[in-house]
């Protein structure tokens, strides 16, 4: 299926910053429950991330994209409302798309 440039646009994808990381074990899949920031005008939004190869550590404090504008995902108890973008390496481990070097909380992806 091809996608056009205007439903491009229509995908809200921002850079927050990982502000808390709990363990999430009533999910069926190993999850993280992540709390990102997205600067002021988004504010702090909830995701549950099958990212089980980095630790509590790795991700507090790292710069991540996510999609903000899906409607929110009840998974069990928690309820994800951003998805954090990845891809999968040979081993099928999802590794972080992020930015290489500092940028404003918030921004659009171009």
């Amino acid at each position: 299926m091809e996608a056009t440039f205007d439903d491009f646009l229509k995908v809200d994808i921002r850079v927050g910053r990982v502000t808390r990381v709990e363990e999430f074990p009533e999910a069926r899949k190993p999850a993280w429950k992540l709390w990102v920031d997205f600067g002021p005008e988004i504010g702090e939004k909830r995701s549950s991330a099958q990212i089980t190869n980095y630790s509590r550590d790795e991700l507090k404090g790292r710069l991540v994209l996510g999609v903000v504008n899906f409607l929110p995902r009840q998974i069990g108890p928690f309820t994800s409302e951003v998805l954090v973008l990845g891809v999968s390496d040979e081993e099928g481990r999802v590794i972080l798309v992020r930015p290489d070097v500092e940028v404003p909380l918030g921004h659009r992806m171009h």
